[in-house]
C-alpha cells in the first residue's frame, strides 16, 4: 500500500523543505499531496515575509495547478503571494503570473494539437466507421471532431479562460501592477481572437468595463488613479476595438468606441497617431455594418483628413482612392432621414424623445471627433448638406477621378432627369475598377471597396430622378419611367417610391389600372368638400347668367321691397360685422385657452413622463446593483462550495476512496469517516508494528548466534590475505625503486661528457649579464645626478622668489606706514586751525 500524505489544512512545513517534500511526493505519483504541501506553505499565516524561496515554491505551485486544472488553488495562492510581495518585490509576482499564463496557454495548444492528431489518426482510410462510432454519432448528433474537441480541447480552453479572469481580478486593485494588467488583458484578447471565442470575448469586455467603472469612480472620489493608469486602459481599449472588429462583434466594437471616448475625456490627452488612424478605420467598418451611411461618411471624412495631415509617405493614388471613398459615401446617403415616426421627418413626438435624440446626436458627434457643447444640438452638424459642403470647401473634388466627379455633378448639381440614370449607369459599372489596386503601407487602410456603394448610389439616383420629374411633370406613364431607369425594374423603383413617400420626401401616387404616376399633392375627401357651397353658388350664378343674359324689369312693389331689404341690410351691416368680429374674437380666445390648456396638460404630461422615466431609471439601476450583488454572492458561495467539494475529493482520492461523478459530499460525514478510518488504520498499524518488532527481535538473536563462528573464520582468512598482499606489494615497490635507480645512473653517465661545455656556456652568459648590469648602473647614476642638479636648481629659484616676495611685502608695509604717519600729521595740523576758527565764531 502506497504511503499517503498526512498533512492537512493546519499543516505548515518550513519553506526550505516544502519544495523538496513536494518533489518527493510527485515522484511517487501523489501530485495532489505535493500541491497541498506547497499550498499550505503559501497560505500559512506564519509566512508573511517574501524571500527567493517563495518564488521557487510559487513557480512549482502554479505548474502543478495547471497540470491538475486547479484554478481555485492557483487563485488563492496568487492572492496570498500578492499580499506577501507587493511591498517588497513586485517583479516576482509578475514573473509568477507570466509563468502561470504561459504554461496554461502551452497546455491549451498542446491539447489542440493532440485533438488534431487524434482526428487524423485513422489506420485505414478505406475502412468504414465502426458500429460503436455510428451508434454514438446517431445518439449524440455530434461528429468525431466535435467530441474530440469537447473531451480534449474544451477543458483546457475553459481553464485558460478562467486563469485570465482570475489574474485580471487579482491585478486590478494595485496601481503598481497596471502594466501586467494591461499585458494580461492583451493576451486574453489574443486568446479570444486566435480560437474565435466570441462569448468569452463579450464577457471579457464586460469584466474590463466593470473594472474601468470602478477605477473611474475611485478617480473621481479619491483622485488616486493617475493618467498613466488611464493611458494603459486606453491602449487596451484600442486593442479591444481591433479584436472586436476582426471577430465581427460590432456591438462590442461600438461599446469599445464609447469606452475610448470616455477615457479620452478623462485623460484630456490625444491618443497616438497610429491609434487614431486605426480608430477612424474601425469606425468606418462599424457604421458600414450598422447601416448608418451618414456616420459612415463622416468617419471616412475624418479618416481622410487625419491621413492628409499626419500620414507621411502616401502616394497620389492613395489620396485619390481615399477621397473617392469619402465622396461616394457622402453621395450614398439618402436625401431624407428614416425616423421611427413616418411622416414626421424625424421630429420626435414629445420632449423626452427630443432630448434623447439630441443626446444621441451629441454622442455620435463626439465619437466622430467633433467638439460639441452638451447644451447645444449637434444634429445640424451631422447632415448630408453639411457633409457635401465640407467636401466642396476642402478641395476634395480635385483629387477624385473624372468618373467620380461626374457622378457627383449628376447627383448634386445637374438638372437633367431624362438622362440622369442613363448617364450614371456606365459610371457606376466602372467603380470596382477604380479601386482594383492595393494602397501603400503608409495609408491607414489596405484597400478601399467602392462596389459596396453602388446599390445606395443607384437608389439616390432614382430618388433624384423622381424629385426632378415631380418638378416638371404632374402625370407620367409607368413605361416611360421604367425606360429612364435602366438598372432597376419597376418593382424596385416602386419600392424606392414607397419608402420615399412613407417618410414625406416625395408626394406621388401610382395608378396601376391606368399605368400612370401622378406627382404633386393628392387631395383627400375633406379637401374636395372644402368650399363646396361656394363653388355651387358660383356655378349656379353662371348658369342663370347663361339662361337670361339681360335681367327682367321689376314691378314697383318688388322694387320697393328690394330697396327696403337693401336699406335694412346697410343699416344692420355694421352691427352684424361687429357681432361677427366679436364672435370671431370669442372663438379665437376659446381656441387660445384650449391650446394653452393643451400645452399645460402636455407640459404636465411631459414632466410626469420625465419623472416616471427618472424613477424607472433609478429603480432599474437599483435592481441592477441588487442583481449584481446577488450574483456576486451566489458566485462566491458557489466557488466556496466547489472549493470545499474539491478539497473533500482530494482527501478521498489521496486515500484511494472512489467517489461517483456528480455526487455531492457532506463535509461532516466525510470528516467523521476519515477520522474513524484513520483511527482504525492507526490501531492496525500499531498491532502490526508490535508483531513485527517481536519477530525482528527473535530473528536478530538467532542470526547473531548462527553467524558468530562464520565471522571469526572470515576474520582469520582476511588477516592472512592482508599479510600476503602487504608482502607482495613491498617486494614490488623495492623492485620498481631499483629499476628507477639504474635508469638514473645510466642517464648520469650519458650526460657526464657535456659538463665542460656547460661551464663554458655558463661563463659567457655571466660575462654578458655582468656587462649589462654595469651599464645599467652607470645610466641610473647619471639620471640620479641630473635629477639632483635639477632639484637643487629648483630649490634655489624657489628660495630667490620667496626672498623677492618677502622684500616686496616689507617695502609695501613700509610705504603704507609712511602714508599713515603723513595722514596723522596732516590731521594734527588741521585740528588747531579748526579750533581757532570755532573760538572766533563764538566770541561776542
Amino acid at each position: 500500500m502506497a504511503r499517503v500524505y498526512r498533512g492537512g489544512p493546519g499543516y505548515s512545513a518550513r519553506p526550505e523543505n516544502a519544495l523538496k517534500r513536494s518533489d518527493e511526493l510527485e515522484a511517487i505519483g501523489q501530485k495532489s499531496a505535493a500541491l497541498q504541501v506547497l499550498h499550505d506553505v503559501i497560505c500559512s499565516k506564519k509566512h508573511r515575509t517574501w524571500s527567493k524561496t517563495f518564488e521557487a515554491i510559487m513557480l512549482r505551485h502554479v505548474e502543478l495547478c495547471v497540470d491538475m486544472k486547479k484554478r481555485n488553488y492557483a487563485k488563492e495562492a496568487l492572492l496570498q503571494y500578492r499580499n506577501m510581495c507587493h511591498q517588497v518585490n513586485i517583479n516576482s509576482l509578475e514573473e509568477v503570473i507570466k509563468h502561470f499564463l504561459k504554461r496554461a496557454a502551452d497546455k491549451a495548444e498542446e491539447a489542440q494539437a493532440k485533438a488534431a492528431a487524434v482526428t487524423l489518426d485513422v489506420e485505414d482510410l478505406e475502412e468504414d466507421a465502426s458500429p460503436e462510432e455510428l451508434m454514438l454519432s446517431y445518439v449524440s448528433g455530434e461528429k468525431n471532431k466535435d467530441r474530440t474537441d469537447r473531451e480534449l480541447v474544451t477543458p483546457w480552453f475553459r481553464f485558460l479562460w478562467e486563469s485570465y479572469r482570475s489574474v485580471l481580478e487579482i491585478l486590478r486593485t494595485n496601481p503598481k501592477l497596471e502594466p501586467l494588467y494591461a499585458m494580461t488583458a492583451t493576451k486574453a484578447f489574443h486568446f479570444c481572437l486566435q480560437y474565435k471565442r466570441t462569448t468569452e470575448f463579450k464577457r471579457l469586455c464586460d469584466i474590463l468595463r466593470q473594472h474601468l467603472v470602478n477605477l473611474v469612480n475611485k478617480f473621481r472620489e479619491q483622485r488616486d488613479a493617475g493618467p498613466e493608469s488611464m493611458t494603459m486602459h486606453l491602449e487596451s481599449r484600442f486593442e479591444q476595438l481591433r479584436v472586436a472588429c476582426e471577430l465581427e462583434l460590432w456591438g462590442e466594437a461600438f461599446r469599445s468606441v464609447e469606452d475610448i471616448q470616455q477615457l479620452i475625456s478623462l485623460t484630456k490627452k490625444t491618443p497616438k497617431q497610429p491609434q487614431l488612424a486605426s480608430y477612424y478605420t474601425r469606425l468606418t467598418q462599424i457604421f458600414a455594418v450598422s447601416d448608418s451611411p451618414m456616420y459612415h461618411a463622416f468617419a471616412w471624412l475624418k479618416l481622410f483628413s487625419f491621413a492628409r495631415q499626419h500620414a507621411r509617405g502616401m502616394s497620389q493614388t492613395d489620396y485619390q482612392q481615399m477621397a473617392t471613398a469619402v465622396l461616394l459615401a457622402a453621395l450614398a446617403i439618402l436625401p431624407y432621414e428614416r425616423s421611427n415616426t413616418p411622416g414626421a421627418r424625424g421630429a420626435p413626438s414629445d420632449a423626452v424623445a427630443a432630448e434623447q435624440e439630441k443626446e444621441r446626436a451629441n454622442r455620435m458627434a463626439t465619437i466622430l471627433g467633433f467638439a460639441v457643447d452638451a447644451k447645444k444640438d449637434a444634429r445640424g452638424l451631422l447632415t448630408r448638406q453639411a457633409l457635401l459642403a465640407t467636401i466642396s470647401s476642402s478641395n476634395l473634388l480635385s483629387l477624385v477621378p473624372a468618373e467620380v466627379r461626374s457622378i457627383h455633378d449628376a447627383l448634386s448639381q445637374d438638372f437633367n432627369p431624362l438622362e440622369l440614370c442613363q448617364k450614371l449607369a456606365p459610371l457606376l459599372e466602372k467603380l470596382p475598377e477604380l479601386a482594383a489596386s492595393q494602397l501603400s503601407g503608409s495609408a491607414p487602410v489596405r484597400s478601399v471597396a467602392l462596389d459596396k456603394y453602388v446599390p445606395a448610389l443607384k437608389q439616390a439616383a432614382v430618388l433624384r430622378l423622381l424629385k426632378q420629374l415631380s418638378e416638371v411633370y404632374s402625370v407620367m406613364r409607368i413605361s416611360e419611367l421604367a425606360a429612364l431607369v435602366p438598372f432597376y425594374t419597376f418593382a424596385e423603383v416602386e419600392a424606392v417610391v414607397v419608402d420615399a413617400v412613407k417618410y414625406d420626401y416625395l408626394t406621388m401616387r401610382v395608378d396601376h389600372r391606368n399605368g400612370t404616376l401622378h406627382f404633386g399633392a393628392q387631395s383627400v375627401e375633406a379637401d374636395r368638400v372644402r368650399g363646396h357651397l361656394a363653388a355651387v353658388a358660383k356655378r349656379l350664378a353662371k348658369a342663370v347668367t347663361m339662361m337670361s343674359p339681360t335681367p327682367l324689369p321689376l314691378s314697383a312693389a318688388d322694387a320697393q321691397r328690394r330697396a327696403l331689404i337693401i336699406k335694412e341690410a346697410r343699416e344692420t351691416l355694421e352691427g352684424e360685422h361687429l357681432k361677427a368680429v366679436a364672435r370671431k374674437m370669442a372663438i379665437e380666445k376659446k381656441k387660445e385657452e384650449a391650446e394653452r390648456a393643451m400645452q399645460e396638460a402636455e407640459h404636465l404630461e411631459n414632466q410626469r413622463k420625465l419623472q416616471a422615466a427618472a424613477l424607472h431609471a433609478q429603480a432599474e439601476d437599483r435592481r441592477r446593483k441588487e442583481e449584481a450583488l446577488r450574483r456576486e454572492a451566489e458566485r462566491i458561495q458557489r466557488e466556496m462550495e466547489e472549493k470545499e467539494q474539491e478539497e473533500l475529493r482530494a482527501h478521498l482520492g489521496a486515500r484511494n476512496i472512489k467517489v461517483k461523478d456528480g455526487e455531492k459530499l457532506e463535509k461532516n460525514t466525510v470528516i467523521k469517516d476519515l477520522m474513524s478510518e484513520r483511527i482504525k488504520e492507526q490501531q492496525e498499524m500499531e498491532r502490526r508494528m508490535a508483531r513485527l518488532a517481536k519477530n525482528m527481535d527473535h530473528l536478530e538473536r538467532a542470526r547473531r548466534e548462527e553467524e558468530a563462528p562464520y565471522l571469526e573464520a572470515a576474520w582469520k582468512e582476511r588477516q592472512e590475505a592482508d599479510r600476503a598482499y602487504w608482502e607482495q606489494s613491498q617486494a614490488e615497490a623495492a623492485r620498481l625503486h631499483r629499476q628507477a635507480w639504474e635508469v638514473d645512473v645510466e642517464e648520469k653517465k650519458r650526460l657526464a661528457y657535456m659538463v665542460a661545455d656547460k661551464e663554458v656556456f655558463k661563463g659567457i652568459i655571466m660575462q654578458r649579464r655582468e656587462a649589462e648590469f654595469h651599464a645599467l648602473r652607470r645610466e641610473r647614476e647619471r639620471r640620479l645626478a641630473e635629477m639632483r642638479a635639477q632639484k637643487k636648481y629648483e630649490r634655489e629659484i624657489a628660495r630667490r622668489k620667496a626672498y623677492v616676495t618677502r622684500c616686496r611685502a616689507e617695502v609695501e608695509d613700509r610705504i603704507r606706514e609712511m602714508e599713515e604717519q603723513k595722514r596723522r600729521e596732516e590731521e594734527a595740523k588741521k585740528k588747531p586751525a579748526s579750533l581757532a576758527t570755532e573760538g572766533l565764531a563764538g566770541a561776542p
